[in-house]
């Protein structure tokens, strides 16, 4: 075991040496696997920010989302009175809040998320209200509320008139809350809102407070047999289904991949390149009794370093990249970048898998190497 250890640091060694010796083509395949590393860190991190602020504003206080059976996305979903009413008659349940999801826009601000809720939705109770109060929401019809980003970029205070989409409003308070979404939103009475999108009646989703959490799968399978138009999802349930949160993972690992493929290729160039340049010093390694599996082995082991040497530092720009755009004042609030260890791994194995992908040709090529003819080679 111990004579084993000493070869493999031996490896190491001659690895780090041949990429001291070849800086240039070195850095090169180090940024290679850096700026595939960075991309996918960032991507993810923003994704799973977003995915987890939109999570946050279904989820709070409650148990149980419902919404329409069979769309595409919660903005369509259609949840009438009557569905409303049997949510709420379930013996199960201890509160159902109504809420309906929409677009508006204001002067340069083309796409503003707007809430309709209810007066007694627990979210206006816990924000922190910096222009009047939860008492005042929905009391005086025509009314919209915004959060502090909001009234930021659309310079509006409590009593100001602002132009939404095609209609004019009156601000009637001004809240902060920790999610960049709802931050960043306005608010309307539920029945304000439905009147504005011309969905009258109608809920985008209803969140489902249970009066004890081993009752989800009674209440659940009663309602969806009494009301077959819609379906009852537990929170972490509906975090793993919901399509659009499936099309945005699917697409930033996508994106992450084509990055870790450029890198791939940069490394791929790097060791070729690396190889052709010294072919008379692997064939006198041959000569010194270095077998072809050896010789392949090496090739690998400088591929691992730049992989290990573009992981750190893709991870560090990656990092800066993220709290740079954290800082920016216009995604101030919006941005919530978010990792697992899931991901972290998946970020190291894949930086690793490239660049060791990368490697397999210029490594067969050296172990193929014959050492009479090499020293021949010009």
């Amino acid at each position: 075991m111990f004579a084993a250890s000493l070869t493999r640091l031996r490896y190491l060694s001659l690895a780090f040496t041949n990429l001291r010796r070849h800086r240039l083509r070195a850095l090169i395949g180090v940024a290679g696997i850096a700026f595939g590393v960075a991309a996918m860190l960032a991507i993810l991190a923003v994704v799973h920010g977003a995915i987890g602020m939109f999570e946050r504003i279904l989820n709070t206080d409650s148990d149980y989302l419902v919404f329409e059976r069979k769309v595409s996305d919660l903005f369509f979903s259609s949840v009438t009175p009557a569905q409303l009413a049997a949510v709420r008659a379930r013996p199960e349940v201890a509160e159902a809040h109504a809420m309906l999801f929409g677009i508006v826009s204001a002067d340069g601000h083309p796409v503003i998320t707007c809430f309709g809720l209810e007066p007694s939705d627990p979210r206006l109770r816990r924000a922190q209200w910096r222009a009047g109060s939860a008492d005042d929401f929905g009391v005086r019809p025509g009314e919209v509320f915004l959060g502090t980003r909001a009234a930021e970029f659309l310079e509006a205070r409590p009593g100001d008139k602002v132009e939404i989409g095609r209609g004019e409003f009156v601000v009637g308070g001004i809240f902060r809350t920790e999610n960049g979404f709802e931050d960043g939103g306005v608010f309307m009475a539920l029945p304000d809102a439905q009147a504005f999108f011309h969905r009258e009646n109608i809920a985008s989703i209803v969140a489902v407070k249970l009066r004890e959490r081993g009752l989800g799968p009674q209440f659940k399978a009663a309602l969806e047999a009494e009301q077959p138009g819609v379906m009852a999802l537990e929170n972490r349930e509906f975090s793993q289904n919901y399509n659009s949160f499936k099309i945005l993972h699917v697409t930033a690992w996508a994106v992450g991949l084509c990055a870790f493929v450029l890198g791939g290729l940069g490394v791929a160039n790097t060791m070729l390149l690396s190889v052709f340049g010294r072919i008379r010093e692997l064939a006198v390694l041959r000569v010194c009794g270095f077998s072809a599996r050896q010789v392949g082995a090496l090739v690998m082991a400088e591929s691992a370093a730049l992989a290990a040497l573009g992981l750190v530092a893709g991870l560090a720009l990656g990092a800066a990249v993220l709290a740079l755009l954290a800082r920016l004042p216009d995604l101030q609030g919006y941005l919530s970048a978010r990792l697992t260890p899931g991901v972290l791994v998946g970020i190291v194995a894949t930086a690793f898998l490239t660049a060791l992908g990368g490697a397999l040709y210029p490594a067969w090529y050296a172990a193929r190497i014959q050492p009479a003819e090499a020293l021949r080679y010009e």
